[in-house]
């Protein structure tokens, strides 16, 4: 009989140490958890519901909505992959399409309403790690980026390839996110910009016909060019565009332990740095905060005019792999964060109670309640073998 349970394998003193510690932690109930059976990879708001409800890619192999706010009702899943979902995105005609991609090197499609399979889409030799979908005219397009250091496009309805992009220059390695630039795209032509297991951020300019990679002036050196974005000193793991400014900065998370801010009036050059102190996943932002997660579990919430910490949330006991903004129809905003702890949480971004939350928690932890998972989640039968599970934990430390 195969075992999942660490304690029955060698471990160091470091990782029984992280065990009991997370162990200790689990019982806690800060940001309202919602608990299912698999490691959480990725998140993204259902456009339905984008409020109250979120899609997220499972180690189980498969992706489920979650309604935050209904803890009962999380029984909503696409299913079809064999091995760990690690992307999710919605796109298509009157974005009703979910796409997701698996480690098994296909990407996945489901109709979002009647969660009916539609076309799976082969071309990667290695992982899905990213994909996004934008419009090429009147062509809906599926961009996924993968664990073999390929970018590829696709047209959606038809199912083929139209390009496969990669940097003939700089060695470009494994894809970490995509995301496609609306403020410069045009009708007819994508601006994408890409981040992977390098420093180094790239700028793609894709038509149906063609593509090329952007070479832009130095904004540091006049008179020289500059092929990459290089603000960070190891991998990129996010990328996000500001949507609360006119001037739509970039935001980055990287595996040095900070998240930036790339100014769009400078060229992308960095205007802004926090430092979160641990290899930093996520990222997100508000016309009020910065918000910043990953490897330390711990949601640090920044003033976004003064550039200083205001709080650091405990809550996950694991990785923070997504950070994703609801909003409500009339302007109410909160976050949603999900981990490899298997929790996808939400909390508030007001300063009172941000600040109340904070003051919570310098108090006594509460009892731990081993019983307090929802049991009535089905898993698919696909947890995470031995095999997996290093297999994740050698991706995640892959920069190192």
């Amino acid at each position: 009989m195969q075992s999942s349970d660490p304690g029955n394998f060698f471990e160091t003193d470091a990782e029984q140490e992280t065990r009991k510690r997370r162990a200790a932690k689990a019982g806690n109930r800060y940001g309202n958890p919602i608990t299912l059976k698999s490691k959480i990879l990725a998140a993204v708001a259902d456009p339905r519901f984008p409020s109250s409800a979120v899609l997220v890619a499972e180690s189980a192999g498969s992706v489920r909505r979650v309604n935050l706010d209904d803890a009962d009702n999380i029984k909503t899943s696409y299913r079809g992959p064999t091995a760990p979902v690690s992307c999710v995105a919605v796109g298509g005609p009157d974005s009703r399409t979910l796409f997701a991609g698996s480690w098994d090197k296909a990407v996945w499609s489901w109709d979002l309403t009647t969660k009916a399979p539609g076309l799976k889409y082969l071309g990667h030799s290695d992982f899905v790690k990213a994909v996004v979908c934008a419009k090429l005219g009147e062509t809906h397009v599926l961009i996924s980026g993968g664990a073999d250091k390929k970018i590829i496009v696709w047209d959606i309805a038809a199912g083929t390839r139209l390009h496969t992009l990669q940097d003939s220059v700089v060695n470009m390695l494994s894809i970490q996110d995509l995301v496609v630039d609306h403020a410069a795209s045009k009708w007819n032509e994508i601006y994408l910009l890409s981040a992977s297991s390098d420093p180094h951020i790239r700028r793609w300019r894709i038509r149906l016909d063609a593509w090329e990679q952007i070479i832009d002036p130095s904004p540091d050196t006049p008179g020289t060019e500059r092929h990459t974005i290089l603000e960070h000193e190891t991998t990129v793991y996010k990328l996000v565009l500001d949507q609360d400014t006119d001037e739509v900065d970039l935001w980055t998370a990287s595996g040095d332990g900070t998240a930036k801010c790339l100014s769009r009036l400078k060229g992308f050059a960095c205007d802004d740095t926090f430092h979160h102190g641990a290899h930093v996943r996520a990222v997100a932002v508000t016309d009020q905060w910065v918000i910043t997660a990953g490897r330390d579990e711990n949601l640090k919430f920044w003033d976004r005019t003064s550039g200083k910490l205001f709080c650091s949330l405990e809550g996950h006991y694991d990785e923070v792999t997504e950070l994703v903004i609801l909003r409500s129809s009339n302007g109410q905003k909160r976050v949603c964060s999900v981990s490899i702890d298997t929790t996808v949480r939400s909390w508030p971004l007001d300063k009172a109670s941000l600040g109340a939350i904070a003051e919570e928690q310098q108090k006594p932890p509460p009892t731990a309640d081993e019983n307090d998972a929802d049991e009535d989640i089905e898993d698919n039968g696909l947890m995470m073998t031995i095999d997996e599970e290093a297999e994740l934990a050698a991706l995640m430390e892959e920069d190192d």
